[in-house]
């Protein structure tokens, strides 16, 4: 019996050709498509950040419920933007410092009354840490609040106030972006100064080096005069030599 190749079975004909390269435009597009949605997707969820949420952190000797929310920005991006978001709300921080101080790097917004968040006036423990070792793997924002008594938010927040809690850390989003262009600003100015203050200091060099240069240019010049000088004072001497040698009387004379 005689065997049929595979590959001969279906062999369409002039007529399936149109068909085929439409279905396959089709395919194409309806890829294409999935591939710039799928862009799409992936460029809101990076421009709307990572979600807050409640953790934990050790403030004043104790362990606490904490709101916390990471930022692909640099730590110093997200310390400025928190510390201009409650400048406009009229509150300054004052920084935990000391070599011993276990709270070192929290800045403490006492008294504060954020509407966003809760009606009550509150104290705001913050501290903003790098999320790895590296420069460039982002940053974590943690936020203790607290009432006057000292009591954790934990115990007195309803749930409208927590989810309002979540969400004015996610809504620091504009701030951070903000915060960290500046940055950016301020690190581009100073290589812009530096460059500028190195084409300045290659001028003047050049300018120390044109002056030397022609004042080698003029020593050359008072050089080749005295060459002159001297060659016209050579040939002088010269001719006074030969003059005195011809005064010469012959041997036996």
């Amino acid at each position: 019996m005689q065997k049929t190749n595979p590959a001969l079975r279906f062999s369409p004909g002039m007529d399936a050709i149109p068909a085929l390269c439409n279905f396959n435009l089709q395919n194409t597009v309806i890829m294409s498509k999935g591939v710039v949605l799928l862009a799409a997707a992936s460029l809101l969820l990076l421009r709307a950040g990572a979600q807050a949420y409640e953790g934990s952190a050790e403030y004043n000797k104790k362990k606490q419920t904490a709101y916390m929310v990471e930022f692909t920005y640099p730590q110093e991006a997200v310390q400025n933007a928190v510390v201009q978001k409650m400048a406009t709300l009229g509150y300054k921080p004052r920084e935990e410092k000391g070599l011993f101080n276990r709270d070192k790097g929290f800045l403490v917004f006492k008294n504060s009354a954020i509407t966003d968040v809760s009606s009550r006036t509150l104290d705001y423990f913050v501290k903003v840490d790098k999320k790895g070792r590296k420069d460039g793997e982002g940053s974590i924002l943690t936020v203790i609040v607290n009432n006057s008594n000292g009591e954790n938010a934990s115990g007195f927040f309803d749930e409208n106030e927590r989810r309002r809690m979540l969400g004015f850390l996610n809504n620091l989003q504009p701030e951070v972006e903000a915060a960290n262009l500046e940055l950016q600003i301020r690190d581009q100015t100073d290589v812009v100064t530096q460059s500028e203050e190195k084409l300045k200091k290659l001028r003047s060099d050049q300018t120390d080096m044109e002056k030397k240069i022609k004042d080698l240019q003029d020593k050359i010049a008072r050089n080749l005069k005295d060459q002159d000088a001297a060659q016209k004072d050579l040939d002088n001497q010269k001719q006074a030599l030969d003059a005195l040698r011809a005064k010469r009387q012959p041997a036996g004379q």
